[in-house]
């Protein structure tokens, strides 16, 4: 479903992070990329999700070059295809988790139908993954491990083919980061949902199907 072919990306003060880097992502992969602070992880998830653009190299996507599009096709591509998990759960403090997850279905633009199934599908995510309870809560009454359930449920709102998590356990401990990358896998064989995450941990990098190093701006199994 996703082919990246020879990308390079090199910033002024940094240098070349990625160089010639090649990737195949089939449907229904869960790929862990490991490496060192630096070492051009993040990078290479912004690209996949036109966060950011290679020098040079391509993209492809179900067979569609993604080189040329404008800001509002790369946000129209991101919306329908790519759902975020950040190291921070980056939820809104003023809002429920409740409201939280339910923020990415308001730039979509769903009719009252399409919402009402997708408020069927958040309360069962919610049961899924054990924040059923906390749905009129505000972010500072949730645990850490609660609020980035929180956030992969709202990754996981519209339905996207990939889901890029970078650091999703960085900031959680041991118990914690145990049951998101359970989680994770569980969404994955559940849902067939694409993974590709960076991560600092062997532990969690062992749950997914292929482990890569990222290694001088290329990518070692």
């Amino acid at each position: 479903m996703l082919n990246i072919n020879n990308i390079s990306k090199s910033f002024t003060q940094r240098g070349t992070v990625l160089n010639d880097l090649t990737l195949v992502v089939n449907k229904g992969d869960s790929i862990a990329v490991m490496g060192p602070s630096g070492s051009g992880k993040t990078t290479l998830l912004n690209i996949i999700g036109l966060l950011d653009k290679p020098d040079s190299g391509s993209i492809i996507f179900n067979g569609t070059s993604l080189a040329g599009y404008t800001d509002d096709e790369a946000a129209l591509y991101r919306n329908r295809n790519i759902g975020f998990v950040f190291q921070d759960h980056l939820l809104l403090p003023y809002l429920t988790i409740h409201e939280n997850i339910l923020l990415p279905l308001m730039a979509a633009g769903y009719d009252k139908e399409e919402r009402d199934e997708k408020e069927k599908q958040v309360k069962s995510l919610m049961q899924r993954t054990g924040i059923s309870s906390l749905s009129d809560k505000y972010p500072y009454q949730v645990s850490g491990g609660e609020a980035q359930r929180a956030a992969l449920i709202r990754a996981l709102v519209n339905n996207p083919s990939i889901l890029l998590a970078d650091e999703p356990t960085g900031a959680l401990d041991a118990k914690n980061s145990d049951k998101l990358g359970d989680i994770l896998i569980k969404m994955n064989r559940d849902f067939g949902i694409t993974i590709i995450l960076a991560t600092h941990s062997a532990v969690l990098a062992s749950k997914m199907n292929r482990i890569y190093t990222l290694e001088e701006g290329k990518l070692i199994k």
